[in-house]
């Protein structure tokens, strides 16, 4: 039956009215009026003009209506919203099932009893009545049956024509006062069928035995057992088989094949056609992939795309790749990574000394203090300090292949092995922790900068000696600069001018930990303690803290840190001394006043650097044994030195010589 015809059916079971039900016998269960499925929802007003006893007859006619339906999950469904100023949805087209729970609802109805917003509701109806998710059901029609007995209060029109747009039928049904230039702008064409005018609720029912011998008529496709494998169309008295796009009908007029445009050669593919009823696609065989134009194909190049684990070369072949390697490498036998080709290794080299393999390849190198002959095989002895910037600062002293500095009189050489030094400590990890807390105050931070640089100013600095972090804390801990941010005096002066003033509480033990568990960390800085450098670390505070410093205090000892205290004002010696390393006496600072710590700071050069704060150097009697001893022991040491100058200069002499006659 044409879409058309089912909507106006369905219009028709507004109009199956109680006369029906008195004109002929009542229909049983297996007489319904089968009009196939649709989804109906009742928009009935319940404004304050509709008197209670026509809204009970409003009620009555519904359930009539609903009594000569074939109401189902799979047939008809109902659904029930009143109106009035607001709109309520009673209930929806999946709520009920059954007949009865039906009619059970539609009594159980409360009128609203406000204004008549018509709009408003068919704007509900058509928004959130019918979708999926309140039951409306895709291709199966929608209508909607508004009974009003008012003109609207606000605008019908456009909100009606969107829904008739939207394949929505309405019919309206008017009593009384309603306006007949309302309803037919809210129904859908044509008019004659969709708009119904009545005097009273009383005569609703009047209007529908006329449409009855249509609605119930007799449809072979739903009444007979047609035959049809996919589609009945009914006419009336007779009907025929159709069948679905891509099914041409058998002669025997009601089944159906599939059109298969593959086996009948009506394709454009270039590799394969796969066929579905009435449609094909192509695809391609394996190793290649379709094109945009979706019929030819293009060869797939997974070396092109990526699309391999080859290390070095990748060999493409239609859908599939195997893998080589670049000269000097040989193919592994997962056949996928490469491995260099050691000559080394192998042996397959005349190196005289070191052998440095490159994939394929070798070179030829020397032992240290030996040097390459012009062969690039054979090597060599050389005196090093005559052929390498080999960066002692006083002396340097070859060795067969190698070399040694040394330092004058009353120096000693440092970490580096080259340079040197009066200051025995020059070679120290120091960490200072200064307290940024509130009570410091901005101008007396101030002086705990000064009093930081006049410390870095007693000290060797450099990437091999000295090497200094700063810390500041309060009531959390910040790391200024590490251990291996800056490399001069200078340079740590001038961050320690730029570091800003933190202010809060005092957490010195929060402080002390950080400085166990990071700044003497190497990843900040700190060398190895298999190198014995020493690690200092100095705590400069103001006032007591605010979190337990014992344990802490006591970690930095068993870390191998030697502490020193410094306290000004309200600091609590207590804690100073709880901090310091033993003897406390020498590692203990305090002043009352910020203005004279810069006294600790000449004090502390003491422990530091004791070489260089001496005092008044001693003056020995230059002709007591032990004076004289001590001349004779630097006089033969000084002749050791002359003797190895002249032994590198006559190794060089030779060597020149040497190269002169090779030259002739």
């Amino acid at each position: 039956m044409k879409m058309r015809q089912l909507g106006a059916l369905c219009g028709f079971v507004l109009l199956n009215l109680a006369v029906l039900a008195a004109a002929r016998p009542k229909a049983g269960p297996d007489q319904k009026c089968k009009s196939g499925p649709v989804d109906l929802v009742f928009l009935i007003d319940s404004s304050r003009s509709v008197r209670p006893h026509e809204f009970e007859t409003m009620r009555k006619f519904m359930i009539d209506i609903l009594d000569t339906l074939d109401i189902g999950a799979n047939a008809t469904r109902v659904g029930v919203v009143q109106y009035s100023s607001q709109v309520r949805s009673e209930f929806s087209l999946k709520t009920h099932g059954k007949m009865d729970t039906m009619v059970k609802g539609i009594n159980d109805i409360v009128p609203l009893a406000q204004g008549t917003m018509t709009g408003l509701a068919i704007k509900y109806v058509m928004d959130n009545a019918f979708i999926v998710e309140e039951g409306d059901r895709p291709k199966v029609p929608n209508v909607v049956v508004i009974v009003t007995d008012g003109r609207p209060q606000d605008r019908v029109a456009e909100v009606a024509a969107e829904a008739r747009e939207k394949g929505i039928e309405i019919y309206a049904v008017g009593v009384a006062r309603a306006d007949m230039t309302s309803l037919r702008a809210m129904a859908s064409p044509p008019f004659e069928d969709h708009v119904f005018l009545v005097e009273s609720f009383d005569l609703i029912h009047q209007f529908g035995l006329q449409f009855q011998d249509k609605l119930c008529g007799v449809d072979l496709c739903l009444e007979s057992d047609h035959g049809c494998e996919h589609i009945c169309e009914s006419s009336p008295g007779s009907f025929h088989c159709l069948c679905l796009p891509g099914y041409t009908l058998s002669d025997d007029g009601k089944t159906c094949a599939a059109v298969d445009l593959c086996t009948e050669g009506k394709h454009n593919c270039e590799q394969i056609c796969i066929s579905s009823p009435g449609s094909f696609t192509c695809d391609c065989n394996k190793g290649y992939k379709l094109n945009d134009d979706k019929k030819t194909c293009s060869t797939i190049d997974l070396c092109a795309e990526g699309k391999h684990d080859c290390q070095q070369i990748c060999v493409s072949a239609p859908g599939v790749f195997t893998c080589d390697c670049n000269e000097g490498y040989t193919l592994n036998e997962d056949k996928k990574t490469c491995s260099p080709i050691d000559l080394c290794a192998d042996g397959k080299h005349n190196c005289e000394q070191i052998c440095i393999s490159a994939p394929g390849v070798f070179s030829c190198d020397c032992n240290k203090g030996f040097k390459l002959n012009k062969d690039k095989k054979t090597c060599t002895n050389m005196d090093l300090c005559n052929t390498v910037e080999h960066g002692c600062e006083h002396q340097c002293v070859s060795t067969p292949g190698s070399y040694y500095c040394i330092c004058p009189e009353g120096q000693l050489l440092q970490e580096d092995g080259k340079s040197c030094g009066t200051c025995k400590s020059a070679n120290i990890d120091l960490v200072l922790l200064i307290d940024g807390s509130k009570s410091v105050r901005p101008q007396n931070f101030e002086l705990v900068k000064k009093f930081v640089n006049q410390v870095v100013d007693s000290l060797d600095v450099s990437a091999h000696g000295t090497r200094v972090g700063l810390v500041q804390y309060s009531s959390r801990v910040r790391t200024e600069f590490p251990l291996n941010m800056y490399h001069s005096a200078d340079e740590i002066k001038a961050a320690v001018m730029k570091v800003d003033y933190m202010e809060k509480g005092t957490m010195t033990g929060l402080a002390l930990k950080h400085m166990v568990e990071n700044s003497f960390s190497e990843a900040e800085g700190a060398r190895p303690s298999s190198r014995n450098i020493p690690r200092i670390g100095l705590v400069f505070t103001d006032g007591r803290s605010q979190d337990d410093i014992t344990e802490y205090a006591k970690m930095t000892k068993e870390a191998g840190i030697t502490m020193y205290a410094v306290g000004v004002g309200k600091a609590v010696e207590d804690e100073l001394r709880e901090i310091a390393s033993e003897p406390v006496e020498k590692h203990f600072y305090y002043t009352t006043d910020f203005t004279a710590i810069n006294t600790i700071a000449e004090n502390l050069k003491f422990n530091v650097c004791p070489e260089e704060s001496q005092g008044e150097i001693e003056v020995k009697d230059p002709c007591a044994c032990e004076s004289l001893v001590e001349f004779q022991q630097a006089t033969m040491s000084n002749l050791e030195q002359l003797t190895q100058k002249l032994a590198g200069m006559t190794a060089r002499l030779e060597q020149l010589e040497n190269q002169l006659l090779s030259k002739k």
